[in-house]
């Protein structure tokens, strides 16, 4: 659904559906990089390849069989300090050490971590961008966070069993 300042997406995992709204206004580069990612069809048949109790669900990236996927967009700009917080329900953006380095993957956390804010224009304070938060489905969300996990070198924390994003679409 798209309203004013929101887009809504649906991701439909294999253990339920997250409806999710994107917040435009406040983080527009953002809301546009994860909308043509989904619009594209790269999220379908990804999993969420990190699980990490009483911190995040992360998703974005991967492959069933854990190999990377390809990704066709530039990594974007850090919009972290946007004024929204990484509190619980919140979706926010991978990166690497990089602040700018954002590109597909994307967390959605299960707890607050304030930690995870911007502080300040270094790359230690710059923080992680969150542009949305989980409007339906949080169950879905803690459901996948009780997940048994294990080890798939070099990854740790990743799902025993493949949590499917089977489809991601935008919610007219």
């Amino acid at each position: 659904m798209i309203k004013e300042g929101i887009v809504t997406v649906l991701l439909t995992t294999s253990l339920g559906e997250i409806k999710i709204e994107l917040n435009k206004e406040l983080a527009p580069i953002t809301t546009q990089n994860f909308v043509k990612y989904v619009e594209s069809g790269f999220y379908d048949q990804t999993i969420f390849h990190r699980v990490i109790e009483n911190f995040v669900i992360q998703g974005g990236g991967h492959n069933e069989d854990m190999s990377m996927k390809d990704r066709d967009l530039e990594p974007i700009q850090n919009e972290a300090n946007n004024g929204l917080k990484n509190e619980r329900g919140s979706i926010a953006m991978a990166r690497t050490a990089e602040p700018h380095s954002a590109s597909s993957q994307f967390f959605i956390n299960l707890q607050n971590n304030f930690t995870l804010n911007h502080t300040s224009e270094t790359s230690r304070g710059w923080g992680y961008a969150v542009f949305g938060k989980v409007s339906e489905g949080m169950d879905v969300v803690d459901k996948i966070a009780m997940t048994e996990t294990g080890v798939f070198p070099p990854h740790t924390d990743v799902p025993v069993e493949p949590i499917l994003i089977l489809k991601a679409s935008i919610v007219e």
